[in-house]
C-alpha cells in the first residue's frame, strides 16, 4: 500500500505528517528546526528521500536545508541558534552561497545600476523533474536562483530582472518570487510569478524572460490597468499533462490561459469572493481546480466566517462549495499561497493548512474533510509526496 508524506512549513518549524494510502491515521513528526520560520519544503520527484527546505531567521538570515533520507537527518548541520553563532555573538557564516552579479552573500544583490535589492528569504523551492541535484529557488526581493550541486551553491538567473524589473514594486506582503512551475515536456520552459510584478515565462532555460500578463486587469493597483508588469499574482498552477494550460489566483480574480500565458481570461464565475491566495489542480482531472476564497484584500478570513474550499470541475466559471468536515461558524483563519497541495492517489487527496495551525485532508477530491493536525504554528506551506 502507498504511503503519503505531507511536508508542512510553519512560522515556528517544520512538520512531516505520514499515513498509509487510506489517509485515516496520521503520525505527526516535528517540529524540525523548532522556532525557525520554515517557509517551504519540497521533495525531489525523482528521489523521494531528497527534500529541500527554506529556513529563515531575522537574525541568522537564509539557509537552505537538505535531507537525503526523507527528513530524518539534514545537511548542513547546526539547526540550533547556538550552533550557528560564534563566540563574538555574530553568525558563524553562511551555510549556502547565493551568487549573483559577481557578488556573494545572503542579504543583498545588485542590478546593473547598483540599486540594492534586499534578499530576505526564499519563498519557494522547486526541484528538477529529472535531476535531484538541480533545483530552483524564488527569493524576496524577487529573483530566481538555480543549483546544480544539491544546494551547496546557487546562481541567479539574472535575465529575469531584464523583463522590466525596474518597474516592479512590492505588494503588501513584499516582493517575493513565490511560484515556480517547470514544464515536464519542455526542460527549457519555466513559469514564475511575483508579488506584485506578475507572471513571467522563459523558453530558453532562464536566459531570457518575458511578461505573460495580457488579459490581467488591475484597476485598483495600477495607473494603467493593462500594464505588462505590476500585477499582483498570488499563485499559478497547471496539470503536468497540459503544461500550456495555467490557472491563476490573482489579487482579485481567478483566471486561466490555454496558450502558456499569452492571453488570460477570467473564470471567477459564481465564487462568493474572487480574492484568495492558493489555487491547485486535481491530480487526474486537469479541468478540476480548487481555490479558497477570503473576504477581501483587507479582511484575510473566509466570507461569513465559514471555511470553504471551492471546486470547479469545468476549469472555472462554475464553482461549488466544499464544506463537509470544515468549520462553518466563527472561523477566521487564512490559507496562504503555498499551503495547498494534492496527492496522486485515486481518488485524489487534497490538503491545505491554515494560519491557525490546522492541516486538513480530503481523501476524496474535496467531498469530505478531516483535520490531520490541529495545533501547529501558523502554516506557511504544504507539499505532498505519494510513496510506493
Amino acid at each position: 500500500m502507498s504511503t503519503i508524506r505531507v511536508l508542512v512549513g510553519t512560522k515556528k518549524g517544520a512538520f512531516i505528517l505520514t499515513a498509509d494510502g487510506t489517509r485515516k491515521n496520521w503520525e505527526v513528526n516535528g517540529p524540525l528546526f523548532g522556532g525557525w520560520e520554515m517557509y517551504h519544503l519540497k521533495a525531489s520527484p525523482v528521489d523521494p528521500d531528497r527534500i529541500y527546505a527554506s529556513q529563515t531567521s531575522g537574525w541568522f538570515g537564509q539557509i537552505i536545508q537538505r535531507s537525503d533520507d526523507g527528513g530524518k537527518t539534514w545537511n548542513p548541520p547546526g539547526t540550533k541558534p547556538e550552533d550557528l553563532m560564534g563566540p563574538d555573538g555574530m553568525p558563524k557564516g553562511k551555510s549556502n552561497e547565493f551568487a549573483y552579479e559577481g557578488e556573494t552573500g545572503t542579504h543583498l544583490f545588485f542590478d546593473g545600476s547598483q540599486k540594492p535589492w534586499e534578499f530576505k528569504r526564499i519563498w519557494h523551492i522547486e526541484p528538477s523533474h529529472t535531476d535531484p541535484d538541480t533545483a530552483y529557488a524564488g527569493a524576496e526581493d524577487a529573483a530566481i536562483f538555480k543549483t546544480t550541486d544539491g544546494g551547496k551553491t546557487w546562481k541567479e538567473l539574472s535575465g529575469l530582472r531584464q523583463a522590466k524589473g525596474h518597474l516592479w514594486q512590492p505588494g503588501a506582503g513584499g516582493m517575493g518570487l513565490h511560484t515556480i512551475l517547470l514544464d515536464p515536456t519542455n526542460p527549457n520552459r519555466i513559469y514564475i510569478a511575483i508579488s506584485a510584478a506578475g507572471a513571467f515565462r522563459t523558453d530558453d532555460g532562464g536566459a531570457t524572460w518575458k511578461p505573460i500578463n495580457r488579459g490581467l486587469k488591475s484597476q485598483y493597483e495600477l495607473p494603467d490597468p493593462d500594464a505588462d508588469v505590476g500585477h499582483c499574482v498570488h499563485r499559478i498552477a497547471h496539470h503536468p499533462s497540459r503544461p500550456d494550460v495555467l490557472f491563476m489566483q490573482k489579487h482579485w480574480n481567478v483566471l486561466r490561459t490555454d496558450n502558456a500565458g499569452d492571453q488570460w481570461t477570467q473564470v471567477s464565475g459564481n465564487l462568493p469572493s474572487d480574492f484568495g491566495f492558493p489555487i491547485d489542480v486535481h491530480a487526474h482531472e486537469p479541468e478540476t481546480i480548487y481555490v479558497v476564497p477570503i473576504t477581501s484584500d483587507s479582511l484575510h478570513y473566509p466570507p461569513d466566517g465559514k471555511l470553504r474550499v471551492y471546486r470547479s470541475k469545468t476549469g472555472g466559471n462554475e464553482w461549488e462549495p466544499l464544506t463537509k468536515g470544515l468549520p462553518q461558524k466563527d472561523c477566521y483563519v487564512n490559507v496562504l499561497r503555498d499551503a495547498m497541495a494534492t496527492d496522486s492517489l485515486d481518488p485524489c487527496g487534497v490538503y491545505f493548512g491554515t494560519t491557525g495551525g490546522q492541516v486538513y485532508c480530503s481523501p476524496d477530491g474535496g467531498d469530505t474533510w478531516t483535520s490531520i493536525a490541529d495545533h501547529l504554528p501558523g502554516v506557511l506551506s504544504v507539499e505532498v509526496q505519494t510513496l510506493s
